[in-house]
């Protein structure tokens, strides 16, 4: 099951078509789904979570945390939709798209992929792309 929050922000629409996309997503990285939240929330939100679990002093765009069990994947994914529309605007990229993106960027940590190296993001964006490539 895949459920959307939204901390000290109005809320969005995430449609269903999104939710199959994501669904999707993890059957195609050969694992199922458990429990999936979204939360959505702002720069400071998400910031106070990453200076009091992460011990991170700076803005992020997401925190993933990792509930998975085996082949089922299940977690929290924090997302500062302030932060993506700062990106959407720095990379030149529609709103809709970013927030895809980190969606999906989300997923694919719970999945197993990390980016910490460069090698690491390369494959992540990659990725990104090709799940990108299959609702845009």
């Amino acid at each position: 099951m895949i459920q959307y929050f939204f901390e000290e922000i109005e809320p969005i629409i995430i449609g269903d078509e999104t939710s199959i996309w994501l669904e999707n997503l993890i059957i195609s990285e050969d694992k199922s789904l458990g429990k999936i939240q979204y939360i959505f929330c702002d720069d400071e939100y998400l910031l106070k979570i990453n200076k009091d679990y992460l011990q991170h002093d700076y803005f992020t765009d997401i925190i993933t945390f990792d509930y998975v069990k085996g082949k089922k994947i299940s977690g929290d994914i924090f997302v500062s939709l302030q932060r993506i529309s700062d990106n959407a605007a720095e990379f030149c990229t529609d709103k809709d798209i970013e927030l895809k993106r980190v969606l999906a960027h989300g997923l694919l940590h719970l999945c197993g992929y990390k980016d910490k190296t460069d090698a690491e993001q390369h494959l992540m964006t990659e990725k990104e792309n090709f799940y990108l490539d299959k609702i845009l």
